[in-house]
């Protein structure tokens, strides 16, 4: 682009992009600390949790409006049993199915929440993963006095939690060892 400067000269103006390739550095925030991945964590957990609520009234609602449109002899049992206690627990598995459906429903809205980090998020949760999976002791020693410790660690929201996982591991261990 050329412009007039001083005393009629053109000059160029260097065009310089400024744009980063890696999502990390142009949303100028950086890699995702561990505090940050499970605070993401700890919200996907609950919004799932949330959503699986909702999907779950939901489906007892729909199960109990499609019952109470259809017609049913109170007199004749199905398959054995009292029609309306058949109903009720037709209303129960409807609810149960959708609270099934409800953790799908909150994946989708953290990612459409979270998508600018998502990535980061992803790439965090898989070494954790793997973290776990090096760090987590061998299940066929448990016992009922014995119990693993979470052994997916799906209740570890913050670095406090891990360690005293890990510190239960240890202890788990030690007993595993100690008793057999």
């Amino acid at each position: 682009m050329f412009k007039v400067g001083i005393r009629g000269r053109a000059f160029t103006r260097a065009f310089t992009p400024k744009i980063r390739f890696n999502s990390t550095a142009a949303t100028g925030q950086g890699p995702l600390s561990w505090v940050e991945y499970f605070q993401l964590k700890k919200q996907n957990s609950r919004i799932n949790f949330v959503s699986g609520i909702f999907t779950g009234i939901g489906g007892s609602l729909l199960t109990l409006s499609y019952l109470g449109n259809i017609e049913i002899d109170v007199e004749k049992p199905i398959l054995g049993f009292d029609p309306i206690m058949m109903m009720g627990g037709a209303v129960i598995v409807g609810g149960l199915l959708g609270y099934l459906v409800g953790p799908f429903i909150g994946s989708f809205v953290f990612r459409l929440k979270n998508k600018s980090s998502l990535k980061e998020f992803e790439v965090k949760n898989s070494y954790f993963l793997s973290r776990l999976k090096s760090k987590r002791p061998d299940p066929s020693s448990q016992s009922f006095s014995n119990p693993i410790p979470d052994y997916y660690g799906e209740r570890i929201y913050s670095l406090k939690d891990y360690r005293q996982w890990l510190r239960d591991c240890n202890a788990f261990r030690r007993k595993a060892k100690e008793f057999l």
